[in-house]
């Protein structure tokens, strides 16, 4: 049997970072949505794990593999699997693609080693792998707390155009993290309100609710990336806001037309418009041969 999957990429709607832990982690409160991005993960059975990728990194460093060596290893599974990653989420763009490649491995070995583990096992294990990894379980869209590991499934029908920018430049996120000075007072977002204004598209109430703590940090020593957000805010972007730590840059437009002739007009680097994706989008589900 062979399974095929694809794993999607997120973007962060607001990212509060309230304060460092004992562990080195921050704690964080972020609304996260998948959009139509994938990296696409096929599943077959072999002795052992190979994980065959275009990525020019160590295998043993990839979250696919090392998702896959949990599993094995807590299951007691005594065979492995053959694992092809094709990328197509940029890597290291606060897009989330080698979390989602993860979580999607972890749902993919679930199925083709027949293990029947529920979500909450699953989640368990996500969070072991990497802040983000659980948040791919529990979407297309979530409230994310903690250091990841807390998260709530939310709902909100529809679907908004978004423009994904990523420049060329790279963003450590241990160094925006311990870079950012927390605050003594906290913007505070209410959460129901927002999921309104996502499912009924009042872009004023997102406009005005959306934002990122690392972002100034960030664009303090990358200009570029304010840069791009004052294009894209030319350009007819409704808001335009930095995912995750970076370097990635979002905008939000009316129309997918808007948003092609937008990305005519920006600096270099690799750019994509894509959907956000809602519950009715069936993540997870695949192709079985």
């Amino acid at each position: 049997m062979k399974i095929s999957l694809s794993a999607p990429a997120k973007i962060n709607w607001f990212l509060s970072v309230l304060n460092k832990r004992d562990d080195g982690y921050h704690n964080i409160i972020s609304p996260m949505q998948c959009v139509d991005l994938f990296d696409s993960l096929s599943f077959e059975e072999a002795e052992e794990i190979h994980l065959l990728s275009d990525l020019d990194i160590p295998v043993e460093g990839n979250l696919a593999y090392k998702a896959a060596a949990l599993l094995k290893r807590v299951s007691s599974y005594k065979s492995g699997a053959r694992i092809e990653l094709k990328k197509n989420i940029p890597v290291a763009a606060g897009l989330g693609g080698g979390s989602s490649d993860a979580a999607f491995t972890l749902m993919g070995l679930n199925r083709l080693w027949g293990l029947n583990y529920d979500k909450r096992t699953l989640m368990r294990l996500a969070a072991e792998i990497g802040s983000d990894v659980t948040f791919f379980l529990a979407g297309p869209l979530a409230l994310v707390e903690g250091r990841g590991e807390k998260v709530t499934e939310l709902n909100a029908k529809g679907s908004m155009v978004v423009l994904l920018i990523k420049p060329d430049i790279s963003v450590s996120t241990a160094w925006a993290y311990n870079l950012f000075k927390t605050r003594l007072t906290k913007k505070a977002v209410d959460i129901k309100l927002f999921c309104q204004a996502l499912e009924s598209n009042n872009f004023a109430f997102l406009r005005d609710n959306v934002f990122n703590d690392l972002e100034a940090v960030v664009i303090g020593r990358y200009p570029v990336i304010g840069e791009i957000k004052r294009i894209l805010e030319q350009n007819s972007a409704l808001f335009s806001l930095m995912s995750g730590s970076g370097p990635t840059v979002f905008g939000v437009f009316t129309a997918f037309e808007e948003a092609v002739r937008a990305s005519k007009n920006l600096p270099g680097g690799w750019c994509r418009v894509v959907r956000t994706l809602n519950s009715s989008d069936g993540l997870g589900t695949g192709n079985e041969v």
